[in-house]
């Protein structure tokens, strides 16, 4: 980690034991989303073996247009977007809150050869610096988080985190979706079957997509300049809203 990286307070790398995690309440539950994931994440990692495709898109696109920076993926499961990130020339670092999930990623980085830093974090809370990085990917984690203002806060994490003209993905699962009948934003847990029958329930905002444009541009210090459907998830990509910097390619036409 370079010096002045980590913002005011502990970090869990892999090689060390988990720091103290951000206090939960009923209706703030990190804790909830690290539980359930840590239960699930051997045979949960075991289904995610590949990047998501608009994911590859973005990385690809923005790697041949202006190079990869400092690279948070957030919300990194197993390490997929992470290793895609470093591939692409990224300074990678994989953020989530399952100890569980980072193992598994630990080990795919050990297994496949990249070079990435690991840390467990709460998306709403992330302890780096302001301005630290110049892409963030974020997908298939927002839609986790409750109440709303805990969402809120975790999109004004990546308007924090991105510095100026920095791009960021962002991903949550749509009424879009073929498996809900719904027009509107609900809120729903949706089961894990592990071998042997147990289900573990998973918390889920699913987000028509105008409520997920409405939540985007509710948050001052982000911008959204695309926001579209694909494949049952609602995705955008954004900036910093304060934004001296011009891109001048077709970032709009990336997804």
């Amino acid at each position: 980690m370079q010096d002045g990286f980590i913002r005011g307070h502990k970090t869990t790398l892999m090689s060390e034991e988990p720091a103290s995690s951000p206090a939960d309440t009923p209706d703030r539950a990190a804790g909830s989303v690290r539980a359930v994931y840590d239960r699930i994440a051997d045979h949960f990692a075991s289904t995610r073996a590949y990047a998501w495709p608009e994911v590859e898109s973005f990385v690809t696109a923005v790697a041949d247009h202006e190079g990869l920076g400092q690279a948070l993926d957030l919300g990194c499961g197993n390490g997929r977007h992470t290793e895609l990130l470093a591939e692409y020339g990224a300074d990678a670092i994989g953020v989530d809150v399952s100890r569980g999930l980072l193992s598994a990623a630990a080990t795919r980085r050990r297994d496949h050869g990249f070079a990435a830093a690991l840390v467990q974090g709460d998306a709403a809370t992330l302890p780096f610096a302001d301005a630290t990085f110049d892409q963030i990917v974020y997908v298939a984690t927002l839609h986790h988080l409750r109440p709303e203002a805990t969402r809120r806060q975790s999109l004004a994490e990546l308007g924090r985190l991105l510095r100026p003209g920095g791009l960021g993905l962002v991903s949550a699962w749509s009424t879009a979706h073929d498996r809900f009948d719904a027009e509107t934003s609900f809120d729903t847990t949706v089961a894990w079957t592990l071998p042997g029958g147990e289900t573990v329930d998973r918390f889920y905002h699913i987000y028509d997509p105008d409520a997920f444009r409405a939540a985007l541009n509710a948050v001052d210090a982000i911008e959204p300049l695309t926001v579209t459907v694909s494949s049952g998830n609602c995705y955008a990509v954004v900036t910093t809203a304060t934004n001296d910097v011009t891109t001048d390619w077709g970032i709009r036409s990336v997804l």
